[in-house]
């Protein structure tokens, strides 16, 4: 395997694909233990404010889903090449991040960045599956969280669950999916935090205001939009890509 290559190696565990679907990906945190108060929702738009209007406020996470293209991949490998590896870990650190050694498992990962950063932590229910990984994370450095995420059965079991009841039929582990899953987060220091576990670390995107959301202006401009711009002017002309937001259940 390539130094830079981020990508988990043959032999390692393999799940089968979550579909890109905000039911599935709510079912799934759900279960673990995450308060139903909260559900994932699609964003139609991040330029029409009437469409933007649907989406309930405030928001607590923001997935972007998208092909992995070569544009992206030059440009993490010039942003990771001075980077050490992160080593963050205990009460002291701002995000939670999980590096991703699970095969196929990178929409489950941006799903616990999430749930387990900001102001969606405080709604997991206690007691829960989900309580307990995240309590048992936390002092944990990252290869040793990567593990415990590995070898946890309550997530291997609700991530069976939640990827067999999509809309469409589920792809086989053993498949080469291109879709890829990076998560916003915004700390309680205000900072906007990008997670993504074939990344060496989190990566801090700038300071947000105290009244501004993952989904908010500058948000956006700090996030999703600059890799836009980054994949629109390489000329790739594959701007496949959407967006998923962790707010208030409308149910």
């Amino acid at each position: 395997m390539a130094e830079d290559n981020p990508d988990v190696p043959a032999g390692k565990k393999r799940f089968i694909p979550l579909e890109n679907n905000p039911e599935v990906m709510s079912a799934l945190v759900h279960k673990l233990g995450l308060s139903e108060k909260l559900a994932f929702h699609d964003v139609f738009s991040i330029d029409e404010p009437e469409l933007l209007a649907f989406v309930p406020r405030p928001a607590h996470a923001l997935l972007l889903v998208f092909p992995v293209s070569e544009t992206y991949e030059k440009f993490r490998r010039q942003e990771d090449a001075d980077k050490p590896e992160y080593k963050g870990h205990g009460d002291g650190e701002e995000v939670v991040w999980y590096k991703q050694t699970i095969a196929n498992a990178c929409g489950l990962i941006g799903l616990l960045h999430g749930v387990s950063n900001g102001t969606a932590r405080a709604n997991i229910q206690p007691d829960s599956d989900l309580a307990k990984l995240v309590q048992d994370a936390i002092p944990l450095k990252p290869a040793e969280r990567a593990d415990l995420l590995y070898e946890s059965e309550a997530l291997e079991s609700a991530h069976q669950s939640a990827a067999a009841g999509g809309d469409t039929s589920a792809p086989a582990a053993e498949d080469h999916v291109d879709l890829h899953y990076v998560c916003f987060v915004k700390s309680g220091d205000n900072n906007l935090w990008e997670l993504d576990g074939r990344r060496k670390g989190p990566l801090n995107r700038g300071k947000l205001s105290a009244d501004e959301d993952v989904l908010s202006e500058k948000a956006l401009d700090l996030g999703v939009r600059s890799f836009l711009k980054r994949e629109s002017e390489a000329g790739g002309g594959d701007l496949r890509f959407s967006l998923i937001t962790l707010a208030e259940s409308l149910d």
